[in-house]
């Protein structure tokens, strides 16, 4: 039976003495796994990327939250970045319990990707029907994902999860 997980994951893993786990999920950019360091009884998850740009700029987003010391935001945790290899487009960080903000690949920095401003009336309003009376929550996440230079576009209850959704 052929492994669940990409050969860059089991480089991965090897390079770093982790044992690979359970599948966390899996999207448009990449797949997480939760991994186990050999030896110690801490576990963290890695995402490995299909492609070079989603990666970067989930590297960059996990690198300006670790810089400023970001853990949480609206009481939401974020996952801690641990490591990463960009030859294997491979991101570590910790394992994060709802409620919860993860996966920036779709995150752009200091500058909001550009779209005519029905599009994001659309967006809004979409974004403000799926998460219903919780929007505004969501918008004040956003706002302070701004304060920090990040745009978050991919938002969905998979990625901005409350306490009792997962």
């Amino acid at each position: 039976m052929k492994a669940p997980w990409s050969p860059r994951a089991q480089a991965y893993a090897e390079r770093h003495g982790l044992r690979i786990g359970t599948p966390l999920g899996s999207g448009n950019h990449g797949s997480v796994f939760v991994v186990e360091r050999n030896f110690k009884p801490n576990r963290s998850a890695i995402k490995v990327h299909q492609e070079q740009e989603p990666y970067s700029r989930e590297k960059g987003v996990y690198e300006r939250l670790t810089q400023r010391e970001v853990v949480a935001i609206e009481g939401f945790a974020v996952p801690q970045f641990l490591g990463a290899d960009d030859d294997l487009l491979v991101l570590e960080m910790t394992i994060v319990e709802a409620p919860f903000i993860v996966d920036f690949a779709s995150a752009y920095l200091d500058e909001p990707p550009e779209f005519p401003e029905n599009v994001w009336e659309d967006w809004r309003n979409e974004k403000r029907e799926e998460f219903g009376e919780r929007w505004a929550v969501v918008e004040d996440i956003l706002m302070t994902l701004r304060m920090h230079g990040v745009y978050l576009s991919d938002v969905h209850t998979r990625n901005i999860a409350f306490l009792d959704e997962t």
